[in-house]
């Protein structure tokens, strides 16, 4: 299908409104299951692919850098290094014990992802999560000088306050260096309060790309956790146990209504959700399966009616 692609901030970079979360490769999906998955991802017309370096650090036996390498394994064997915008992170393990986000950590650790990823640029490169023992001018000089380098094409920030956004735009501005493009929040159907709040009104103003993360809520947006024996489905069920109160089962029903009336899923309509909303670039979800990933690809092709936003505005208020 023909997807129409976003600017992803000032950039100059486009991306299609959906990105595949990598957070699965090498943990719940295996390496051939992975590249199925990407491929299909490809083939349907999308392009933006998110990982981190840590990923799947959590999972027994595994040390970090799973889903770099698998994805860079892909890359070596389909050629498709061209047709996928790469995004990346660095900086989740904060000082004191681990360098965050200093200068000479970033440095170190890009090459790192470069050799995993079996490429010699990232596109989008991520501070993971905000290092407030790093001033901000260091990190920030740190990625001026790997653009320069060819190293990485743009920039972004996770996990950030709407304050430190703005703080480190401002840095930005100041000394000219390189700005943030794109903030990726935790921001859902559930999780509503702190992107809407302020981060929103941040990225707005400064033209930011939004690229959500657990935009299904863990899984709890797809409606297969309805009551507490559900939680056992799955390694993330735990995660979800918050969710199964009032107001996430009117936000469920309020899901399955407009699902029926749009021949969808609830995931898919989570999803059409976080697309429709005019700051947001393109939410990303991870899919474990093939025929999980055509489910959530069908979102972008999704027409909500303004009724049927706000009666899921509404459930979720």
């Amino acid at each position: 299908m023909a997807v129409t692609k976003r600017p992803l901030g000032k950039s100059g970079i486009s991306v299609a409104p959906l990105a595949l979360g990598g957070n699965v490769f090498g943990w719940t999906a295996d390496e051939a299951a992975s590249f199925e998955i990407l491929d299909a991802f490809v083939d349907a017309g999308f392009n933006l692919v998110d990982t981190a370096d840590v990923y799947s650090k959590w999972a027994p036996g595994n040390q970090g850098g799973e889903s770099e390498t698998i994805l860079g394994k892909w890359f070596r064997h389909s050629g498709n290094r061209g047709r996928v915008v790469l995004a990346t992170k660095v900086g989740m393990d904060l000082p004191p014990e681990e360098p965050g986000l200093a200068k000479a950590y970033i440095l170190e650790t890009v090459e790192k992802s470069l050799a995993r990823l079996q490429t010699d640029y990232i596109d989008l490169y991520q501070s993971h999560k905000d290092d407030p023992h790093t001033p901000l001018e260091e990190t920030l000089s740190a990625y001026d000088l790997l653009i320069k380098q060819g190293k990485i094409r743009t920039i972004g920030a996770s996990n950030y306050t709407a304050a430190r956004l703005q703080e480190s735009l401002d840095v930005s501005h100041r000394l000219e260096l390189p700005h943030y493009q794109c903030l990726q929040p935790h921001y859902n159907l559930c999780e509503r309060a702190l992107y809407e709040a302020e981060l929103e009104g941040v990225c707005e103003r400064a033209g930011l790309g939004v690229i959500p993360y657990y935009s299904l809520a863990s899984g709890f947006l797809t409606g297969k956790y309805r009551t507490e024996a559900d939680l056992a489905q799955s390694p993330r069920g735990a995660s979800v146990k918050k969710y199964l109160n009032e107001r996430g089962l009117k936000i469920l029903a309020a899901l399955d209504e407009v699902a029926r009336q749009q021949n969808s899923t609830p995931a898919g309509i989570a999803l059409a959700w976080l697309i429709a909303r005019p700051s947001i670039t393109a939410p990303i979800a991870s899919a474990t399966s093939v025929e999980q990933l055509e489910a959530l690809v069908a979102a972008a092709e999704l027409e909500l009616a303004p009724e049927q936003i706000e009666k899921l505005n509404a459930a979720s208020a």
